[in-house]
């Protein structure tokens, strides 16, 4: 399975790009999010990412560690986990919307979420030996969407 974060923002740029995938999820009802965001803890984030700087390193690192074990819920788009997600991280922390996007970069496969999460075990029964697994976190933000709707 294949686990990884990647913090897609919407530019003003990809307007008519994302006037389309925007139009695809408004007609595509979305299930609640198995996860309890507003009971979950985010000092790790707001302990380690502090302004004004914000430094990429420890706030990238905090939020991973606090993302990556919900990689499954999060990258589901089928559900709003992503969107309650960070409109906690951002109303908890005070952080613009944008922040983790912009700062936490690491491919085009998104954040790297291996570090923490438990390891998987080797399936070397079937002959084909262990695969590599990477561990990637697909998060879809979706705050930029909101001011682009009230635009179109």
């Amino acid at each position: 399975m294949d686990h990884s974060i990647l913090l897609s923002l919407v530019h003003l740029d990809d307007i008519s790009e994302s006037h389309s995938l925007v139009g695809r999820n408004l007609l595509q009802a979305q299930k609640a999010c198995p996860v309890s965001f507003e009971f979950e803890n985010y000092t790790i984030i707001t302990s380690q990412c502090k302004g004004p700087n914000y430094p990429a390193g420890p706030c990238c690192k905090a939020f991973k560690e606090f993302a990556c074990p919900f990689v499954d819920e999060l990258n589901d788009i089928s559900n709003i986990c992503s969107e309650t997600m960070f409109s906690y991280i951002t109303l908890i922390g005070n952080y613009t919307a944008d922040l983790f996007g912009s700062i936490c970069v690491e491919g085009k496969d998104g954040l790297d979420c291996s570090e923490f999460l438990p390891p998987e075990p080797d399936d070397t029964t079937s002959g084909a030996g262990a695969t590599h697994n990477t561990h990637q976190l697909l998060v879809f933000t979706t705050s930029f969407l909101v001011p682009l709707l009230s635009m179109l």
